[in-house]
């Protein structure tokens, strides 16, 4: 029989069959050099999602809509590239929403901002 070795820094294992890692710091160290990658580009997405949604949030609303101007968007940091999904009416309107939060595109640059209830 094999001597079984940590994955992470390659200790001897002692103790059970199955056993991968010498302790809970190789597997956590191990498996965060394994989904570095994916991690840091979830973490951006989310991170630019946030920050959408703070823009919009930071909007009064009343009766769960309010009016701006894309400008006034954009000074605040908005990013029209990401949102988290779409809602088409009956009539062909296309919202954009971020989570609860949403927008729609009016004429002359300005943008209605909505809260889905």
């Amino acid at each position: 029989m094999s001597e079984r070795k940590c994955l992470e820094c390659g200790a001897k294992l002692v103790g059970r069959v199955d056993q991968k890692f010498c302790s809970d710091h190789c597997r956590n160290s191990y498996n965060n050099k394994l989904n570095r990658d994916s991690k840091n580009l979830l973490r951006n997405i989310n991170n630019k999602l946030r920050k959408n949604y703070r823009i919009l949030d930071s909007f009064p609303l009343k009766e769960g809509k309010t009016k701006t101007t894309k400008m006034r968007l954009l000074d605040k940091g908005f990013d029209f590239e990401y949102i988290t999904n779409l809602y088409t009416t009956k009539k062909g309107s296309t919202y954009y929403f971020v989570y609860d939060l949403g927008y729609l595109p009016l004429d002359n640059d300005f943008y209605m901002i909505v809260k889905r209830e």
